[in-house]
């Protein structure tokens, strides 16, 4: 069994001027504002323990921004707040897969 009901991994890698890459979308702004979220909610308590991450380069460059969410393995591109507002409400909350924004 995992340590965590849901561990979200956000590729906030930063690759040289010209390249594409998630942190050219502000990944990184993306994840603390899911952190921070998910800490104002109270999501993640003693009975249900969420971990938002900072990872690498996940290798999915071109579909990016890209997020992770394990032990479900479902990956997620976004555009702006109101996609991560709806993968925080429906999968981190409530276990719904958010099909728009699979990958």
């Amino acid at each position: 069994m995992s340590h965590y009901d849901k561990h979200v991994f956000f590729c906030v890698n930063q690759r040289p001027a010209g390249e594409d890459c998630c942190n050219n979308h502000d990944a990184q702004a993306a994840r603390d504002y899911v952190k921070d979220k998910v800490k104002q909610l109270g999501i993640s308590t003693e009975k249900h323990q969420v971990r938002i991450n900072s990872a690498g380069c996940l290798g999915r460059c071109e579909l990016g921004p890209v997020l992770v969410v394990y032990p479900d393995a479902v990956w997620y591109t976004y555009v702006d707040r109101s996609d991560l507002d709806e993968i925080i409400e429906e999968h981190i909350r409530n276990g719904r897969v958010v099909e728009r924004l699979k990958i």
